[in-house]
C-alpha cells in the first residue's frame, strides 16, 4: 500500500538491529521503531523530543546538517554532542529518489555498528522509500486541491469531473476501500497527508461548501472550517486506520473540536454521501457530547436523520416555548424521560430527583406544549424537536 512507511522503517530497523526513526526532509516526523531497550542513555533528548512532538528544532537540523547529509549519497555517521543534547552517535541514511534528497531515517550507533553489507540493504530500504515520498511529493498539492473540489463541487457534472480528477490523481488506490473522516471546527493549517499514517488526502473547506448537502440553509449553523480526510482501510470491518487519524487531527484541531467518521466505502462513486454522512457525524458529536468526541454515522442514531434538516428550520411552534431558556431544567427533564422509553424510575434515577417531582415536572412541560406524552406521536415529535435543537 503507498505509503507505508511504518513497514519499510520496520524493515531497517530489522536489518540493522535498532530502532529507525524516519523524518522528511524539513525533519518532521514520519515513523518510528520501537524502542524496547532498558537503557535510559539510548533515548537522548533529541531522539525523544522528536518522537514527542514530531519535528526537531531548527538548532538541531542546522547541526545535523553540517555534517553534509543533504548531498550525502550513503550513510552519514554523525558523532555524539552533549552540548547539542545529542548523547549517541548517530547514523543517517539519506532517503532519496532520482538525485533528490526527500527525508531522512536515522538511527542509533553503536561499536562496532552495523555491517556494510546490511547498510547497504538499509540503503535500498531507503530508495524505496525515496520511491514514496517522491509519489507523494508529486501528487500531495494537487490531492488536497482535487479532493477538497470534490467534496465542495455541486452536483451533477460538475462533481463528476471534480471526481474523475481526484480518481486520476490517487491512481490505483482510487479504487480501494476508504472513509471519509470530517473534523470540526477546523481553524489550524491544512496538515499533509503523510503525516497521518493512512490518509489519502486532506483538505480544509468552508462550512456549507457547495457540495455539502443542505449548504445554503445550514451555513450560519457552525462557521469556520471543517478538515476532511480521506483514510484508507484494509477491511470494512477495521475501521482502526480512520479512528487513529480522526483522534490524531482532532486533538490537532484543539478543544472544543470533535471528529465524524463515514462507513466505508470501495472507490469513490459515492464520495459526496461519505462527506455527508462524515460531517454529520461530528455535528452530532458536538451536539451531544456522548456521541463524541469521535462519532461514527453508524452510532448517531435519530442524529442520522436530524442532520439532514436545513440548519434554519424553526422549531415546532407547540415545543418553541419549552426551548426559551427560562425553561432550560423542563426540556432537560422531558428528554432525559423520553431518552429512556418513558420509565419514570430510570428517569428519575437518572436525574437524580423524586419521582414525584418527575411527574410534576412533565405535567408542565403538557402545559406548555400542548402535547399528551401518553400519546406516540407527541413523544416521537418532542423528542426529535428536543435532539433537533442542539444542532
Amino acid at each position: 500500500m503507498k505509503g507505508d512507511y511504518q513497514d519499510l522503517v520496520d524493515e531497517i530497523s530489522a536489518l540493522l538491529g535498532a530502532p529507525a526513526t524516519l523524518e522528511d526532509r524539513d525533519f518532521g516526523l514520519i515513523a518510528f521503531g520501537a524502542h524496547d531497550s532498558e537503557d535510559d542513555s539510548a533515548m537522548d533528548p533529541v531522539r525523544t523530543r522528536s518522537i514527542l512532538t514530531r519535528r526537531s528544532t531548527p538548532a538541531v537540523r542546522a547541526w545535523f546538517e553540517g555534517f553534509g547529509i543533504t548531498r550525502a549519497t550513503g550513510p552519514v555517521r554523525i558523532p555524539a554532542a552533549p552540548e547539542a543534547g545529542v548523547f549517541r552517535d548517530r547514523i543517517c541514511l539519506p532517503v532519496r529518489h532520482r538525485g533528490v534528497v526527500l527525508g531522512y531515517v536515522w538511527l542509533l550507533d553503536a561499536d562496532p555498528g552495523p555491517a556494510d553489507d546490511r547498510l547497504a540493504a538499509a540503503m535500498e530500504v531507503a530508495a524505496r522509500i525515496g520511491g514514496l515520498l517522491a509519489d507523494e511529493t508529486r501528487a500531495g498539492t494537487d490531492l488536497s486541491r482535487e479532493f477538497r473540489a470534490a467534496l465542495t463541487a455541486g452536483p451533477g457534472w460538475q462533481r463528476d469531473m471534480a471526481t474523475t480528477a481526484l480518481r486520476a490523481a490517487l491512481g490505483p488506490d482510487a479504487d480501494g476501500l476508504h472513509t471519509v473522516v470530517c473534523v470540526s471546527p477546523w481553524s489550524r493549517e491544512t496538515p499533509s497527508a503523510r503525516t497521518v499514517p493512512g490518509t489519502a488526502a486532506v483538505c480544509a473547506v468552508p462550512w456549507g461548501a457547495p457540495g455539502e448537502e443542505g449548504a445554503e440553509e445550514s451555513a450560519g449553523a457552525a462557521p469556520g472550517r471543517l478538515l476532511g480526510a480521506l483514510v484508507r482501510l484494509r477491511s470494512a470491518d477495521a475501521l482502526t486506520p480512520a479512528l487513529t487519524a480522526a483522534e490524531r487531527l482532532r486533538a490537532t484541531a484543539g478543544p472544543g473540536a470533535a471528529a465524524g467518521i463515514a462507513p466505508a466505502r470501495r472507490g469513490l462513486g459515492e464520495l459526496a454521501a461519505s462527506w455527508h454522512e462524515a460531517t454529520s457525524a461530528a455535528r452530532a458529536a458536538l451536539a451531544e457530547p456522548g456521541l463524541g468526541p469521535v462519532a461514527q454515522w453508524a452510532g448517531i442514531g435519530p442524529y442520522r436523520l436530524l442532520t439532514a434538516l436545513p440548519g434554519t428550520a424553526r422549531p415546532d411552534p407547540a415545543v418553541a416555548s419549552l426551548l426559551s431558556p427560562a425553561h432550560t431544567e423542563l426540556a432537560r427533564t422531558a428528554e432525559v424521560f423520553l431518552d429512556h422509553a418513558g420509565q419514570a424510575g430510570r428517569t428519575a434515577a437518572a436525574l437524580g430527583i423524586h419521582r414525584q417531582t418527575l411527574y410534576y415536572r412533565l405535567s408542565r412541560v403538557e402545559q406548555l406544549t400542548g402535547l399528551d406524552l401518553d400519546d406516540g406521536e407527541d413523544r416521537l415529535l418532542l423528542h426529535m424537536a428536543l435532539k433537533a435543537s442542539r444542532l
